[in-house]
């Protein structure tokens, strides 16, 4: 498994834009096909996408595979990602 943490520096730009900016915690296999994903919001709000729960009115979970070497880069401790997920 692969762990990564990226700053996304735009808001959603929908009904719940004024959530504002949001980290964004991905945790992947070794193609780069996302398997948990946590979405943590400036307002407080936090969103988490698996397999068992694949899409709400929110958002969803990644349908497309991270290019591991542009990631490379936010790469993360398990840890890291597991605190976030409890």
């Amino acid at each position: 498994m692969k762990y990564f943490k990226r700053n996304w520096n735009e808001t959603r730009g929908d009904q719940y834009d004024s959530w504002g900016k949001s980290v964004w915690l991905f945790e992947t296999d070794n193609n780069g096909e996302v398997l948990r994903q946590i979405e943590i919001y400036d307002n407080g709000k936090v969103l988490k996408y698996d397999n068992q729960n694949i899409e709400d009115e929110f958002g969803m979970l990644a349908d497309q595979n991270i290019d591991l070497t542009e990631f490379n880069e936010f790469t993360i401790k398990k840890e890291e990602f597991e605190n976030k997920w409890k």
